[in-house]
């Protein structure tokens, strides 16, 4: 229902990545510092197999940093990369990529070989700005939404660096729905492709259990609201979004929340912690396996 945007480029880019990475001598995962979970592409995850990896969380200043913390740690631990916690505003800490690749590849710098680097991501993580900033000028496009780089590209950069650019990959299916309510908050999904009042909820839902003090904060709130469908009318009048009638437009309320919730403004969040996601992981096994018997169940019997 919620995550079937898949342009036709990013199939392509699914390929050419199959094709290429026999070439590479690291992996560059770019993944949203507010979800390091949900914008990790399983199918990129396959591909790599037991290539080297490097995970940049990136807009890590929109992200909580208790929790950017967390996820370092347990990306490390539990999936053997390493990690690296950015934001657009610290050119010199993502220039340390550069240094973490030969760490990772000591072999490389003796022999003068260039060092072959996939860096790859989901839609809008903010991959194409951490390009610019490596490369120190304007090469990949950059913008507020996702699907803006279309093909590959080499680039070149200091240390004897090469990056192979691709598209930002999304892939066709998302089994897990928290995770796809999760992309669509953050804006990793067309706005054109998703109902922006059931993401409102989903978002409102989840800010009012883990983020209480900054929803009364941004919202000027004396109480904590009862419910997510309670926050969003106490927006909508607070904001003036009123239909005829005086009721609430709860499109226009959703689009303002989302907004916000994007731009940082009700404060430094994360969307998932590494003990939820191992729980809806649990709870996915499940319901592959119910899926699996069922049709199983409907194979006719010899």
């Amino acid at each position: 229902m919620l995550i079937q945007w898949y342009p036709g480029h990013m199939h392509k880019a699914s390929k050419e990545i199959k094709q290429t990475l026999h070439q590479i001598d690291v992996v560059i995962e770019v993944l949203d510092a507010r979800l390091p979970f949900s914008s990790q592409n399983p199918m990129l995850t396959k591909l790599r197999g037991d290539k080297p990896c490097i995970k940049i969380l990136s807009k890590s200043d929109l992200a909580d940093p208790e929790r950017t913390q967390q996820w370092q740690t347990y990306l490390e631990q539990e999936q053997g990369v390493k990690t690296l916690a950015v934001t657009v505003d610290q050119p010199e800490r993502i220039k340390q990529l550069a240094d973490l690749c030969h760490k990772m590849l000591p072999g490389k710098a003796p022999s003068g070989r260039l060092i072959h680097a996939l860096i790859m991501g989901i839609p809008n993580v903010g991959k194409s700005t951490l390009i610019n900033i490596l490369a120190g000028r304007m090469i990949a496009k950059t913008g507020n939404e996702p699907a803006i780089t279309k093909m590959q590209q080499r680039i070149a950069i200091e240390n004897g660096i090469v990056l192979l650019d691709t598209p930002g990959v999304l892939w066709a299916n998302v089994e897990n729905k928290n995770s796809g309510f999760r992309l669509a908050t953050t804006g990793a999904i067309k706005d054109t492709a998703i109902d922006h009042e059931q993401i409102a909820y989903f978002a409102a839902e989840f800010l009012l259990q883990h983020y209480p003090e900054q929803v009364k904060a941004r919202y000027q709130l004396e109480e904590l609201p009862a419910s997510e469908q309670v926050l969003i009318e106490a927006i909508g009048k607070s904001r003036g979004c009123l239909k005829a009638g005086g009721h609430v437009d709860a499109d226009r309320v959703s689009k303002i929340l989302l907004a916000e919730l994007r731009a940082g403004m009700i404060g430094r969040l994360t969307l998932e912690t590494p003990a939820m996601m191992e729980e809806e992981l649990v709870e996915l096994a499940i319901i592959r396996a119910e899926k699996a018997a069922k049709k199983e169940a409907r194979k006719p019997t010899k």
